[in-house]
């Protein structure tokens, strides 16, 4: 085995934000509160609660204010909100949000669309936002995502050379925290592997996130190609929810319950307990009004046997 897999993976669960974000059932604001109390006691060290978006952007989730002040806060959980402007750091400041996620995209002509303005712009308004935190009285940290970094569905491949221009910018500015993400799930392992081992040049395993999605069937992989390659912090939404809403044909995240039932199979510890994220991930269909993607929530685990058919007793 390789003993590279026994350090630790760390799972940031997204579901509650980047999940909801784009269901088009209303999750009322108390069934919220009781997604993310119930991941914070599966053992996640990482939850991204909600966002603080203007609220005709995206609909599903304009409580964020009253999630964040009504979850159970664990010991040791950092509870993540997602920010595009000043405005938004303010209320999620005001709603003790312990780090802010700031989003740009590698990609200008989906920067357009899911932003609104420039990358020039975006990177205008993040030196606002750091300047924001720094004066704040409460310590929060700072993340910053590189959107569509391994491809775009409106230009195609995204130059490497541009998505490590673009963390080094973040660094530069005093962002501690990156994420790259896949945010149509355009990426494939061996350029996964190949980037990753470009950017943990400058950006320690231990601030870098990796995002996918399955859009295409090789989340999974991703997440195991970047691991070999260092990466030791991925995001993951229970089921499977979630999605881009201004990017054409971008599916869920990948599954949270997957990731880590495939940890454990190979040995690869995540401090996660898998029966109570399974258990979780099957209140999901009556909470958003459809099925979802999760595999190991349908067929269980590799050790939950069946019992032997009478047929087969008798022989």
């Amino acid at each position: 085995m390789n003993h590279a897999y026994k350090e630790p993976l760390i799972v940031q669960e997204v579901a509650p934000r980047d999940g909801l974000q784009i269901e088009k059932q209303w999750v009322e604001t108390g069934d919220k509160i009781a997604l993310i109390d119930g991941l914070s006691a599966c053992g996640f060290t990482r939850i991204e609660a909600g966002s603080f978006v203007s609220p005709k952007a995206i609909p599903a989730l304009r409580d964020g204010d009253a999630v964040f002040n009504a979850i159970r806060r664990e010991a040791g959980v950092i509870y993540v909100a997602l920010v595009p402007n000043v405005k938004g750091a303010e209320r999620a400041l005001a709603a003790r949000a312990d780090e802010l996620n700031l989003v740009m995209s590698a990609s200008q002509t989906h920067n357009r669309a899911n932003m609104r303005m420039s990358c020039e712009s975006s990177l205008a308004g993040f030196g606002d936002v750091v300047r924001l935190v720094e004066g704040a009285a409460s310590k929060v940290s700072l993340n910053a995502t590189v959107a569509t970094a391994f491809g775009c569905p409106f230009e195609g491949r995204i130059d490497e050379d541009r998505v490590v221009s673009i963390v080094r910018s973040y660094r530069e500015m005093g962002i501690a925290g990156i994420t790259l993400a896949d945010t149509t799930g355009m990426a494939n392992p061996r350029q996964v592997a190949r980037l990753v081992t470009r950017v943990l040049a400058d950006v320690p395993a231990a601030d870098l996130t990796l995002h996918f999605h399955n859009t295409r069937g090789l989340g999974l992989a991703n997440v195991l190609a970047a691991y070999d390659a260092g990466a030791r912090r991925f995001d993951a939404a229970l089921g499977g929810l979630g999605g881009c809403p201004f990017a054409p044909g971008a599916s869920g995240n990948i599954c949270t319950e997957d990731l880590v039932n495939m940890c454990e199979e190979m040995g690869i510890p995540t401090g996660i307990d898998l029966q109570k994220l399974i258990a979780l991930s099957r209140t999901l269909p009556a909470l958003v009004g459809h099925e979802v993607s999760g595999q190991v929530a349908k067929a269980g685990r590799n050790c939950d046997l069946h019992p032997v058919p009478e047929y087969v007793r008798a022989i």
